[in-house]
């Protein structure tokens, strides 16, 4: 990547961040659509906390994997905007513990409040089922990988692109 130019780079970043979360989440379609879903790829949207870049990255990455899963438009608009929302809260935390209470938050809200309309079921159900699925993929599979990319330094260089 030596002859692109920062802004070049940065949109690269997010290029492959949104194809990684699209990847992820189509690959892994049993587990990553429906009321109780554990999206992996949703273990992404902590990395706003470390990079602007993941931002567009991920509401595309998000936009692009509804365009599989079995709710259509209401799941492509409103599933990228909580990805969305989620990852500029992200962004601003202070700290990366209340960066993670973000994706669950806005996720169990919106998503939660979406199924409901779509499903006819109890919005305390929906929220509770969405907001379950998304702690466990951001806390316990989220928080870990972010500590590694950490640890190995490659946080540290996708910062300097």
């Amino acid at each position: 990547m030596q002859n692109f130019n920062v802004t070049n780079r940065r949109l690269i970043l997010s290029a492959l961040i949104a194809a990684l979360y699209a990847a992820l989440t189509i690959a892994l379609e049993p587990i990553s659509y429906g009321p109780l879903q554990f999206r992996v790829s949703e273990a992404l949207t902590l990395l706003p906390f470390y990079m602007g870049e993941a931002v567009p990255g991920l509401f595309i990455g998000c936009a692009l994997a509804n365009l599989f899963g079995g709710f259509g438009l209401p799941d492509i608009v409103f599933g990228s905007l909580a990805t969305l929302l989620a990852a500029l809260a992200t962004r601003k935390s202070p700290n990366l513990w209340i960066g993670a209470l973000w994706p669950v938050i806005f996720n169990m809200a919106i998503i939660g409040t979406m199924l409901h309309l779509l499903l006819n079921v109890p919005l305390m159900m929906t929220c509770a089922e969405v907001g379950l699925g998304e702690a466990g993929a951001v806390f316990i599979a989220g928080l870990p990988l972010m500590k590694l990319l950490e640890r190995s330094g490659i946080l540290a260089k996708l910062k300097k692109i």
